[in-house]
């Protein structure tokens, strides 16, 4: 097949008319075309009275090889690269130690996956339980203030992006073509179709509950195992080496290859390591609010007239801000028409996050305002970032007024530095629910500051972000991992424990569903190289 890049129509055509266009830029006439497939459609909103649509196709023609030297790599036509997955290598007969992964979020599902198609018949432990389990108990905080330690929006089957906006894409480089494996097996697994060629692909909650069941039922089709409410509370590690596992319930697993996906807030786990001598440093990360205006704001500022357009959809936005103070102040995990959840996984702390199902029809946009933090904001210990989190936590927890309900204030009193008493025309969507006051209190000074000076800039890119109803609840501190359990760039094991494979969020190698997933598959593949090289 031949590749067709950068062909551009209005937003306003039809498929006639992209028929067109294909056969103008090719300069052939229709018998030759046989047939043609999207591989990317993006847009350009700049000039918001004529908006482009962007096209990657992929076309089947007769005689590809004559149009291909006619064209001579002009006119951005190329030969369709090999984008589909080729495994290492398959798993040795009769291996006595099965592989374990530990966590099943979406680097977790992905390494497990792999490592099953090849034949090394993984065993998945996850701390939680599953995704309708788990589904139940995480509404039972939103609904009933009733937090479940265990099984929660950051523990469970799914991972902590189950609950999330379900963005599917990542600015990681992707030399291999890892994310269309991801993306493959998500179609294959329920979800929508247009995710292969949307260039933001996204999901959403309920739609992500059903693929996880159907991938986590290929998973044991193939040979996987699954354990359940499992936390792995120890390791054993014998001269540099990882032996096996201790689990909750006092049972060990003898394993020589184990995967650590656990995801960013598995504190207890992170703690346990350091004790066992794994290496870990403290990271940087991000700490602020989530802000929620009208969508309908957004979506007039980002595509004037053409909001509302079906291909379109809910508009969203990535803002940055470099504060007087050195701080930077961006946007994060933008959720188009969602809504803004508790994600605490601790008792007497509270945690925001965002949330959007795939229709992303919920009243108001939000956001993560956040600034980034360095180990010199919290120094000393390589753990010290999670005390510095659950300080602040706990803070959240007792402005909101000691029940989960989060501390919240309007943007204009924020800016004002005055508390807020009355809600106006936004009405925050977090549950349990929201305390107006004061966040003056909910974070170190120097990110209030940075804050306070980034809203009315950020009004400045989106007209009206600064308006005095938006609000902003409090607080986002699990925005990337505090650590990172450093690894090998080649072997990608642990530095000092051999067959232990750091990966995902939780190790500090992701920040999101896609690159989480990526990195699963490349940590499957190294582990199998190893196991297959010993043999």
């Amino acid at each position: 097949m031949l590749r067709i890049n950068e062909l551009q129509l209005p937003l306003e055509h039809s498929e006639e008319d992209l028929t067109a266009a294909i056969l103008e830029r090719l300069a052939i006439g229709a018998d030759q075309l046989l047939g043609f497939t999207l591989f990317r459609r993006s847009y350009d909103a700049r000039k918001k009275s004529a908006v482009i649509l962007t096209y990657t196709i992929d076309v089947e023609l007769r005689d590809e090889a004559a149009v291909l030297a006619r064209h001579q790599g002009k006119h951005n036509i190329v030969a369709t690269p090999d984008t589909g997955y080729h495994y290492v290598g398959t798993a040795p007969a009769g291996l006595d130690k099965r592989p374990l992964v530990i966590g099943f979020g979406p680097c977790g599902l992905f390494a497990a996956l792999l490592l099953a198609e090849m034949g090394f018949n993984p065993i998945v432990l996850e701390r939680g339980k599953t995704v309708r389990e788990r589904t139940k108990d995480t509404w039972g905080l939103w609904r009933q203030r009733q937090l479940q330690p265990e099984s929660n929006v950051q523990f469970g089957e799914g991972g902590a992006g189950t609950f999330s906006d379900g963005k599917l894409y990542s600015q990681i480089k992707d030399p291999k073509h890892y994310g269309r494996k991801v993306l493959t097996e998500f179609v294959a697994a329920d979800a929508p179709p247009e995710i292969m060629y949307a260039s933001k692909p996204h999901i959403g909650t309920f739609r992500l509950v059903k693929m996880i069941e159907l991938m986590r039922e290929k998973i044991v089709r193939l040979g996987g195992e699954f354990r359940f409410e499992q936390r792995v509370d120890d390791v054993l590690i014998e001269d540099g080496r990882i032996r096996g596992v201790t689990l909750s319930n006092g049972q060990q697993l003898a394993a020589d290859h184990v995967v650590l996906a656990v995801g960013h807030s598995a504190r207890d786990t992170f703690e346990m390591l350091y004790r066992r001598g794994v290496y870990i440093e403290a990271k940087p990360f991000s700490i602020g609010f989530r802000a929620e205006h009208p969508q309908s704001l957004i979506d007039k500022c980002r595509f004037g007239p053409s909001a509302g357009h079906p291909i379109l959809g809910a508009a969203d936005y990535k803002l940055v801000h470099h504060a007087s103070n050195g701080r930077s102040v961006y946007s994060f995990c933008m959720c188009p028409g969602g809504t803004v959840v508790a994600a605490t996984s601790e008792p007497g702390r509270v945690v925001t996050n965002g949330m959007s199902q795939y229709s992303r029809n919920e009243r108001n946009a939000n956001s993560g305002i956040v600034v980034g933090i360095s180990p010199s904001d919290y120094p000393g210990h390589p753990l010290a970032g999670i005390a510095f989190q659950r300080e602040w936590e706990s803070r959240a927890y007792e402005l909101g007024g000691g029940n989960y309900d989060a501390p919240g204030q309007l943007v204009g009193d924020f800016i004002a530095n005055r508390p807020s008493t009355a809600l106006g025309s936004v009405t925050p969507s977090y549950k349990p629910g929201v305390k107006l006051g004061d966040l003056n209190a909910a974070l170190p000074d120097y990110a209030i500051t940075a804050i306070r000076e980034a809203l009315p800039a950020f009004d400045k890119q989106i007209r009206g972000y600064s308006m005095h109803d938006a609000v902003l609840t409090g607080i986002e501190t699990r925005t990337s991992s505090p650590i990172r359990i450093k690894r090998d760039d080649q072997t990608l094991q642990s530095l000092n424990t051999a067959g232990l494979y750091p990966a995902g969020e939780g190790a500090g190698y992701a920040g999101g569903i896609m690159s989480a997933a990526i990195d699963g598959i490349r940590v499957a593949e190294a582990l199998a190289l190893d196991i297959i090289g010993r043999h």
